[in-house]
């Protein structure tokens, strides 16, 4: 019975942690686990009385938009976590949607909690605090600070910051390096130009582009498949090193 409260990610079989588990148990032992569980239960009625609370100070905040029916979360972002997701998880997003005009959580690297610290760190009225995308990814500390002299570039770093709302982009990057997604493409290809710690900050940067847009127009997050996306990508290079070739003097001729 214990052995199926496992932890998904944890690499041993529900069988083999059965087995584990299975032996002469002595007082001390059964004294620490129960107090062990009394703290896990303790902490899990702090952990509620926290939802609850935070529900009944999203419901005071002036509804800005229409919730409306919230679309259903996409297969390929119901990982196996998901029935570990507090109840309120839910009820937050409905929030989120109703403040922001739009649904954050599905954002490719997102989800509730990711998009409930972006809202708060920045608000839904991100146009009137950020002009520019290139403001609002600055701020983050997700765009590169060019230190110039005598017309040359002496370094090219990203801003040193403690930003809450990019440390949640660099996370979501994070989480899409290893995904069939265009955002895990993009930091593949990052990767392996950059080295994988600036391919994070990359990637966070293009995710953080995705939700000024989001915020600032509001409209839905809309992918597209991997197999689009490289096709337009393709297309993209074929165009650059045409006109790369016409400046000097040649013409490009696909094979």
């Amino acid at each position: 019975m214990l052995a199926a409260f496992r932890d998904p990610g944890c690499k041993k079989s529900e069988e083999e942690i059965g087995r584990a588990l299975t032996g002469t148990w002595r007082e001390e032992h059964l004294f620490v686990l129960k107090q062990s569980l009394e703290l896990y239960d303790f902490y899990t009625e702090q952990v509620e009385a926290c939802d609850e609370e935070i529900d009944r100070m999203y419901a005071t905040i002036r509804p800005d938009w229409e919730t409306g029916e919230l679309p259903p979360i996409p297969k390929k972002k119901q990982n196996t976590h998901s029935k570990n997701a507090p109840e309120s998880a839910q009820e937050i997003r409905k929030h989120l949607k109703r403040m922001n005009g739009v649904d954050l959580s599905l954002v490719d690297g997102f989800g509730v909690s990711l998009a409930q610290t972006v809202t708060m760190e920045i608000g839904s009225d991100v146009a009137d605090k950020f002009p520019t995308e290139k403001n609002f990814c600055s701020w983050l500390g997700l765009a590169p600070k060019h230190e110039i002299s005598g017309g040359k570039v002496l370094k090219n770093k990203t801003l040193k910051t403690k930003n809450r709302a990019g440390q949640t982009f660099r996370m979501a990057a994070q989480s899409v390096k290893k995904s069939d997604t265009v955002f895990g493409v993009m930091y593949k290809r990052f990767r392996a130009r950059q080295g994988p710690a600036q391919a994070t900050v990359s990637t966070a940067h293009v995710i953080a582009r995705v939700v000024y847009r989001m915020l600032k127009y509001k409209v839905e997050f809309e992918t597209i498949s991997v197999s689009e996306y490289e096709k337009k990508y393709e297309e993209q290079q074929v165009k650059y090193f045409k006109k790369k070739a016409a400046k000097l003097g040649y013409q490009l001729v696909l094979v």
